[in-house]
């Protein structure tokens, strides 16, 4: 194999539970997103943009959905014999317990020989289920240019969110000095994104020293940056100025799709220097009849629209009826919304069917359908 100068490797295992009926049968990275995408396209993108040609995703909750999707990576340019991408589940070893992941770390440490094949000077650690556009290059410069065993992506968040998030404080040089998860009384507003580079020959050592630690969550949060820090490596902090969401709740999920909708969206998924590919099924052209309207949404290909559609996210193949209403609303594929109904503030997942006269929503709360389910004439809330 080609030695690489970097490798990307995305934990896509999450099971999300906080997205609650949208992952009941499949992984939170594939959960449908933004009308025609799922979740992991944004990291594989993210990969592919910035040059990075080798990738392994890390599997384990409900992967069948997410394996399929991923295929052989050619809507991301990574289907390539040297390298490209590669869909990793846990595995036994001979004299081995289990495989499970039991952490992300230990994610890692049990796919070092996938690493090592490419013997990189550095490896990236992505989560698979954060909405964001990010140039990875730019990143790996700041890292080699400052020297640094480590560099964390952060994000400058409202400091009254930053109690919710794993903090990073800093020097003026963005050096890192301390780290502390889920701060009462935050120092800094610089929240960790999740995202890491290292240098792959010393990550390689906290990794092994720390699945020998029978005390450790094999976290890189809870274990390997505080080990880092407490052995004063160097740490450092890099800026990430543009849009960048964890969508891992309904409010975060629901809320993120409406920014889409708004004019002035940081995220701009029309952006054709830095595209967000995906692999989607092949539809007709998208209907919209004599009487609908259709004000500030997006709607995908295959759909037939004969009601009303304001401020939603409509996915491919999805038929709303006469007289319907969708109004501040997310509806994912193949959904069938039947005549005279009322969908007000809901998150409907794919393969839906909405009976007729049936209200969904109550522009308060966010209501929820999940995958497959038929909702008769009655009002959720």
């Amino acid at each position: 194999m080609k030695k690489k100068s970097i490798i990307a490797m995305i934990l896509a295992g999450g099971q999300g539970s906080r997205l609650l009926d949208l992952t009941e049968k499949i992984a939170k990275p594939a959960v449908a997103f933004g009308g025609k995408y799922r979740i992991i396209d944004f990291a594989l993108s993210n990969c592919s943009n910035s040059g990075i040609d080798t990738v392994g995703v890390l599997t384990q909750y409900e992967p069948h959905v997410l394996n399929d999707h991923i295929g052989i990576g050619s809507p991301w340019d990574l289907d390539r014999m040297d390298g490209g991408v590669t869909v990793l589940q846990p595995h036994t070893k001979k004299n081995d317990e289990g495989g499970w992941y039991k952490g992300t770390a230990n994610a890692i440490y049990q796919n070092m020989q996938f690493i090592d094949k490419y013997d990189p000077e550095n490896v990236l650690i992505l989560s698979g289920d954060h909405i964001y556009k990010m140039d990875y290059d730019k990143m790996l410069k700041f890292h080699q240019e400052n020297g640094a065993d480590a560099t964390i992506g952060v994000f400058n968040v409202p400091l009254k969110d930053a109690p919710s998030f794993g903090i990073m404080n800093t020097n003026p040089d963005y050096s890192i000095y301390e780290f502390e998860e889920k701060p009462k009384e935050p120092k800094s507003t610089l929240a960790s994104m999740g995202i890491y580079i290292f240098k792959w020959s010393l990550l390689k050592q906290y990794l092994i020293e720390d699945e020998k630690d029978p005390n450790s969550s094999n976290d890189f949060g809870k274990n390997i940056i505080p080990n880092l820090l407490n052995d004063h490596k160097k740490l450092m902090a890099y800026p990430f100025k543009g849009y960048w969401k964890d969508v891992g709740t309904i409010e975060s999920f629901w809320d993120a799709h409406m920014d889409l909708l708004k004019p002035d969206n940081e995220l701009n998924i029309f952006d054709k220097s830095w595209k967000i590919n995906t692999r989607q099924g092949v539809y007709p052209p998208l209907y919209v009849s004599e009487d609908a309207i259709v004000i500030s949404s997006l709607v995908d290909k295959g759909c037939e629209i004969e009601g009303e559609v304001r401020n939603s996210v409509i996915f491919p193949g999805v038929k709303i009826g006469k007289n319907s209403k969708v109004i501040n609303s997310v509806v994912m594929q193949n959904t069938v919304i039947e005549e005279n109904v009322i969908i007000n503030k809901a998150i409907i997942a794919d393969n839906v069917t909405v009976k007729k006269n049936t209200v969904v929503g109550d522009d308060e709360h966010i209501a929820i359908i999940g995958q497959g389910k038929t909702v008769k004439s009655e009002a959720i809330k």
